[in-house]
């Protein structure tokens, strides 16, 4: 995928090296746009994304860097404009924390790790993208679903998320003269990784069986959602929270 200057087009998914942002970045790829695949600490697993990537005629990059760090955010954006030889296009802004416990027993510690990667660096990268996104871009943010469930243990986690709902829908508001758009996509709860962490069968049982549904969601549920949005037919959706939870809430 080419701008209208012939430059290649170019996204950068934080958090790609594992589960939603994995496919999220996959489906870019095929979808034409060269890829910034994040990670932060699965090297081998990202470098593995960029080989599936590469095998299919697409083009990507590794770049390892803490998105709650902000010169390591603005960082992301340089690799990707060394790498592809132009500018950004569209950031989806994956990368996040989840921690389920009680108010009552969530210790500092624990809420300082869940601002500073959810809030802070869902914040930094937006802000570099206002400012360095090339006009016509896209900005995908990932919320959750349990904001419209409230249910028990999510509340700090669901903070996070809410913060970023609110500077989404901001930012669509000010970078609309740009001619980019900014959105969230909220899925319910999906087969990954992160989700399956800690939680009983019973307890999964019984997250999957919230859904009218009955299922959980799967990753290449919510890539094509991100898709749609970072791509030329959802430029007229802006400022919106899209919860693809297969009808939870």
């Amino acid at each position: 995928m080419s701008t209208s200057n012939g430059a290649t087009k170019a996204a950068i998914v934080t958090g790609a090296s594992r589960g939603i942002g994995r496919a999220i970045a996959l489906r870019l790829a095929r979808d034409g746009f060269a890829v910034v695949v994040n990670y932060a600490g699965r090297r081998d697993d990202a470098e593995a994304v960029v080989s599936e990537i590469e095998r299919s005629g697409g083009r990507a990059v590794a770049v390892q860097a803490d998105v709650s760090d902000p010169a390591q955010a603005a960082g992301l954006f340089e690799r990707a404009e060394g790498a592809f030889g132009g500018g950004v296009d569209v950031l989806v802004n994956n990368a996040g924390l989840l921690q389920v416990s009680p108010l009552a027993e969530t210790d500092d510690a624990a809420f300082g790790r869940l601002v500073a990667v959810n809030i802070a660096g869902a914040f930094n990268m937006m802000r570099e993208a206002a400012r360095r996104l090339r006009e016509g871009g896209r900005i995908v943010n990932l919320s959750s679903s349990a904001l419209a469930t409230s249910l028990p243990g999510y509340g700090a986690y669901n903070a996070t998320k809410a913060a970023v709902e609110a500077m989404t829908r901001v930012l669509a508001k000010e970078l609309g003269p740009k001619r980019i758009t900014a959105n969230a996509v909220a899925p319910g709860p999906v087969a990954t990784e992160l989700f399956f962490d800690g939680k009983s069968p019973e307890q999964v049982a019984r997250m999957a069986a919230l859904s009218p549904l009955n299922r959980l969601g799967e990753a290449d549920d919510i890539a094509p959602v991100v898709s749609f949005l970072a791509g030329p037919e959802g430029g007229w959706v802006n400022g919106q929270v899209v919860r693809a939870n297969g009808g939870l809430g």
